[in-house]
């Protein structure tokens, strides 16, 4: 699967995917194959199996009121980024279309799999930390739990 799938290469790209598609989710993982044959993800703390894959959405909510989309997919791909550290080389954020089939241990949902659009490429994360950093926001980061672990 991971040998066909497309590489988005800019921001623009993927707001311009959020603008006509809902239902989509970002996954981060090295190898998606791998996470679909198992059926899904497991609880870091207790190991247990959990019905879906873990992911977060992409939607544009409603509040988000006509600002811009490419923001938007910035801070939800920003929201996660660090994942990439944590579980070592390779990791990559895939754009998953799905159903949401339950919620996770840190709430996040859990889907079932319909289709892989894309994976994202470094250079769509070098823009979206680019366009977070210049809002300026010193009250806003990645929802790291390690980040302020001892």
């Amino acid at each position: 699967m991971s040998s066909e799938v497309p590489v988005i290469t800019r921001l623009s790209d993927l707001a311009a995917l959020l603008s006509r598609r809902s239902g989509l989710f970002i996954r981060w993982s090295p190898e998606l194959d791998r996470d679909v044959v198992h059926g899904g993800s497991r609880d870091a703390l207790t190991g247990a199996p959990l019905p879906g894959l873990s992911a977060n959405p992409l939607d544009v909510e409603s509040w988000w009121d006509g600002r811009s989309i490419r923001l938007w997919a910035a801070r939800r791909l920003y929201d996660y980024s660090h994942i990439r550290d944590h579980r070592g080389p390779g990791v990559r954020a895939w754009v998953l279309a799905g159903t949401e089939v339950g919620r996770g241990p840190d709430n996040e949902p859990l889907i079932e799999c319909h289709e892989v659009l894309g994976t994202v490429d470094d250079a769509v994360m070098r823009e979206v930390e680019d366009l977070v950093a210049a809002q300026r926001s010193s009250m806003w980061g990645p929802l790291d739990r390690e980040q302020g672990a001892s």
